[in-house]
């Protein structure tokens, strides 16, 4: 993993994230891993796969013909290993 060092901390905002880590239970590195980890990562972020799903069924997916078209179009030949010879 990682190590991230922040330098010039105001003393305040050390304060507040030693007072906020122990109403959570947890050191302050954790409490501020926490904090990092919900900025980063919002619960309500779009992923991609998601997105194309959404676009899909939006465009009101495929039919059983139209899928079964792809099928008989899509080559059955199992592909190659690459070889790094």
């Amino acid at each position: 993993m990682a190590t991230l060092t922040i330098r010039n901390l105001p003393d305040d905002v050390h304060r507040a994230l030693r007072v906020r880590a122990a109403q959570h239970g947890r050191s302050t590195e954790a409490e501020v891993r926490d904090i990092l980890e919900q900025a980063a990562k919002p619960e309500g972020r779009l992923k991609l796969g998601s997105m194309l799903a959404s676009i899909a069924r939006e465009a009101g997916g495929l039919t059983d013909a139209e899928a079964e078209h792809f099928n008989r179009l899509r080559d059955p030949t199992p592909a190659e290993p690459m070889r790094f010879e």
